[in-house]
């Protein structure tokens, strides 16, 4: 159901009261027998309110503490890179993080402007610091960052990248949070602190901001976008972005306008979501009302005061891409646009360097990627399943449905191994300037060569006992042998990709698929279905897919 006020700047009403939320991040101790106070790191790290007593002040210091000594028993012995986005709880965790890590003697590098700091930038250090020189002294960098991405205001969030740069894996999430969850029980005892006043003089600074603005060029043809003159509207959506847009612009001579420079941990300035919450997310057309009808200014498509505009979510990992000829692009047409670009532009990558997605990813992905004679590497949802790829360069391209993703360098070597919103972002632009096309009229020629799917995403109800069984599907469960009318042609509860569990089901037809994944927040497993056959035949996979599921949870 979409909100009313959808789409409409937030009320004072709509605001979180950030004395309050503070507050509570000092004040409230998370009780760890209640599964939702404790520490539990998802698929981008631990997330929470302080108002629930689910991101509070324990809970970092006991994860900067989990952190230290996971990093230890692995030998990582570089510095820790830290960064932080614009959210309110951001910054108080975040001196949180510098107390326990100088508490505990580990070099720590900050922002040396004391600025927010993206995503990507931090993996970008990671990977710069490793592969000029710290892994011949074995001295290798990881990093810590306080974000809940594109979460409402009233979140926080803290995520751990271990030397590979890109979100840590299962093993390493599993062990940091046990060992957190262990120190909260045991009232912090073992946490080693020191006050801020004493950690802020013992960090050093890292110029994360100019070193990857700086070497934009090994990864985006900037030169291209210079001289084609391609007028961008970059929008930060108040986030971590904020300074890297301006910076951007003036080093690379680029005509880019930062459309709004504010920032504002209530995000005061912000259309509300679909569902009526202020969220940051660059993929709802909903949240990028206002960058949106920017772009609808003229009355006609070149009449439009940008050729490209885009947005980034708080800590700019996630893309919006809104042409004057198509509004904000849906992320998997992107998706496919973009790999249908690079592909046929990055002449340094190999003939054998692979195309990464996710499961619940348009097939039209699939269908670019046999156009072009590639590998296609489909896998679990979740970024970390793309990290060994990108590292090796055996994967030139890593996409989610849900507007993250990142690719290599010019030469075939790792930019980030985390998701990139700038860099997909300026993507967008570069395509304008080389095709003279815009990503949505490429995407416009790639589906009268491979058809256009329809593609939705709904919620099922589901009990906890359910969610559980969904979780542990295989194949053998599903006795139904046609889905909306066609014959079923494979059943998958691990990814083709990585032989790795997709903790649900994957059924396709020659023209359609669903996939069906438990919530980990509330009672309702997620049904992402597409069809090739039109919005009907969807309507109907979708339909005909609780029954599927539903006969496999009987067993």
């Amino acid at each position: 159901m979409m909100h009313d006020r959808a789409g409409l700047r937030a009320l004072p009403g709509d605001l979180v009261d950030l004395d309050g939320l503070i507050a509570a991040y000092h004040d409230i101790t998370p009780d760890v027998s209640n599964p939702v106070q404790k520490v539990v790191f998802g698929t981008s790290g631990h997330r929470g309110s302080s108002l629930d007593g689910a991101f509070n002040q324990a809970h970092i210091l006991a994860v900067t503490q989990a952190v230290v000594e996971y990093r230890a028993a692995q030998g990582v012995t570089g510095p820790l890179f830290v960064g932080r986005d614009t959210h309110g709880l951001s910054e108080p965790a975040w001196r949180s993080v510098l107390e326990v890590l100088a508490g505990n003697g580990v070099t720590t590098l900050v922002d040396s402007s004391d600025g927010f700091t993206p995503t990507p930038a931090v993996s970008h250090a990671i990977l710069t610091h490793n592969r000029q020189g710290g892994s011949k002294g074995g001295f290798l960098a990881d990093g810590l960052l306080l974000t809940p991405s594109h979460n409402p205001p009233r979140d926080g969030g803290i995520k751990y990248n271990p030397p590979s740069g890109g979100p840590a894996g299962s093993d390493a999430t599993s062990a940091i949070a046990a060992r957190a969850n262990e120190l909260l029980a045991n009232g912090l005892t073992g946490v080693k602190r020191v006050p801020f006043e004493t950690a802020r003089k013992a960090v050093g600074g890292y110029d994360f901001l100019g070193r990857y603005v700086d070497d934009l060029p090994a990864v985006i043809d900037m030169a291209v976008i210079r001289a084609a003159k391609v007028r961008i509207g970059a929008d930060p959506l108040g986030g971590a972005a904020v300074a890297y847009w301006g910076a951007i612009a003036e080093r690379h001579g680029l005509d880019l306008t930062v459309v709004n420079d504010a920032v504002d941990p209530r995000w005061a300035f912000m259309p509300l979501d679909t569902d009526g919450k202020i969220r940051m997310d660059c993929s709802s057309a909903s949240a990028m009302a206002n960058l949106i009808g920017i772009m609808k200014g003229g009355a006609a498509h070149d009449l439009a005061p940008y050729d490209v505009a885009t947005g980034n979510d708080a800590d700019a990992d996630r893309h919006g891409i809104v042409t004057p000829d198509g509004g904000l692009m849906n992320p998997n047409h992107y998706l496919a646009a973009a790999i249908s670009y690079l592909f046929s532009h990055r002449l340094g990558w190999g003939a054998d360097v692979a195309v990464g997605k996710t499961l619940v990813s348009s097939s039209m992905i699939d269908r670019v990627v046999a156009g072009m004679g590639r590998r296609l590497l489909e896998v679990p949802v979740g970024f970390k399943y793309f990290v060994p790829g990108l590292l090796d360069g055996s994967v030139g391209f890593g996409g989610e449905e849900s507007a993250g993703a990142a690719f290599l360098r010019h030469d075939g070597g790792a930019w980030t191994t985390d998701k990139d919103g700038i860099q997909l972002a300026l993507l967008a632009a570069e395509i304008q300037a080389v095709t003279g096309q815009s990503a949505s009229q490429l995407y416009a020629g790639l589906t009268e060569e491979y058809g256009a799917p329809a593609y939705a995403r709904v919620d099922a109800p589901a009990s906890r006992e359910e969610k559980a069984r969904l979780a542990k599907l295989s194949p053998s469960d599903v006795s139904a042998k046609t889905l909306a009318g066609e014959a079923i042609t494979d059943i998958l509860t691990a990814a083709p990709g990585n032989g790795e569990a997709i903790g649900g089901l994957k059924v396709c037809t020659q023209n359609a698929w669903f996939a069906a994944r438990p919530s980990g927040t509330e009672d309702v497993y997620k049904v992402y279905a597409e069809s090739f056959l039109g919005p009907d035949h969807l309507k109907q996979v979708q339909a005909e897919a609780r029954e599927v599921v539903a006969g496999a949870l009987k067993g």
